[in-house]
């Protein structure tokens, strides 16, 4: 399935339908008087939520939506049929923007919100009926629906970002940590849009986020990352994973940070793991350089994915933040 995280769409609620101009005709009723019904409201446009749905692809191609208008009223005060509520599914974590205002965040099962409402039903002319004019022979529109571009962005719900270079080995850890099934490769940019899995543990369920590999100048759109780190944004810890082999495992670390700065400082706040991958190719004295080199940082871990050693440790202190 093709991955879509951004879609912008033209959405109308439904106008009101107009009110009736009528009077009432019956045998022997000399003065029937008018009877015209009110105009049915129009239908709402809805956005509701769906854990089944995992890309926006289902509006690449379909770019105008509308609900229904509510029918005209008529004769003997007959309120016309309200026009049917649109209903549009959604991945959990897209968020709404129009006009450059976030003003949704769909982040729950069914949550479900009215994102334009219908336009009221004009009133008939039986409503317009006062002590001054008696017979009035004017009815009221209905109101028009409400219409603007809308812009849906998807950021994944995972708790936990594996960032890095590509050849990093993200794919193999996440595979390693959790039920995914990630494609893995010998070559760069094997994952080519993120990927989620589940780490259980214990009584949790951590969710995870292979990101693409980035690479100097992605802000700038270099590469494919950059496209893909709004993800990261939604979580709360970020596993900065290196090839432990890399004899410019240091330059490039910081290679990955600048970039995540350029793109969203708050990205560089958040708490981050730095796992050493392939670990199984060094040597003791070449741990103890890394470490030296890595002093600043806390929280680090030496791991092989492929061979799913070293990762109880790395598991242990994710489980910790949740």
């Amino acid at each position: 399935m093709q991955f879509v995280q951004d879609a912008k769409i033209f959405i109308k609620s439904g106008s009101g339908g107009s009110g009736s101009v009528s009077f009432r005709r019956e045998k022997n009723i000399e003065f029937g008087g008018p009877d015209g019904g009110n105009g049915g409201k129009g239908g709402d446009v809805l956005v509701q939520g769906n854990g089944a749905k995992h890309t926006l692809l289902d509006f690449r191609f379909k770019k105008k939506y509308t609900a229904e208008n509510g029918s005209p009223g008529s004769g003997r005060k007959k309120t016309g049929k309200a026009g049917r509520d649109l209903l549009l599914w959604v991945p959990l974590g897209t968020e709404i923007w129009i006009e450059g205002e976030k003003v949704a965040d769909i982040t729950q099962e069914n949550q479900k919100i009215t994102l334009f409402k219908g336009g009221k039903g004009g009133a008939g002319n039986a409503c317009l009926k006062n002590s001054v004019h008696q017979s009035p022979r004017i009815a009221y529109p209905g109101e028009s629906g409400q219409e603007s571009w809308v812009e849906l962005k998807l950021k994944l719900l995972a708790n936990v970002g594996l960032v890095g270079m590509p050849n990093a080995g993200k794919s193999t850890l996440l595979n390693a940590l959790t039920d995914a099934n990630s494609k893995v490769g010998d070559y760069p940019f094997t994952t080519l849009f993120p990927k989620l899995g589940v780490l259980c543990w214990e009584d949790k369920e951590i969710v995870l986020a292979d990101l693409p590999g980035l690479i100097e100048d992605a802000h700038l759109g270099k590469g494919l990352g950059h496209r893909f780190l709004s993800h990261a944004q939604r979580c709360s810890v970020l596993l900065h994973v290196i090839d432990a082999a890399q004899s410019d495992a240091f330059q490039k670390y910081h290679q990955i940070r600048q970039e995540l700065k350029l793109f969203d400082e708050t990205l560089i706040q958040k708490t981050e793991f730095i796992v050493f991958n392939k670990s199984d190719r060094l040597k003791e004295d070449q741990k103890k350089r890394l470490q030296d080199l890595f002093s600043n940082s806390e929280l680090i871990f030496f791991v092989s994915a492929l061979h799913r050693k070293d990762l109880e440790a790395l598991i242990n202190k994710i489980e910790t933040f949740f």
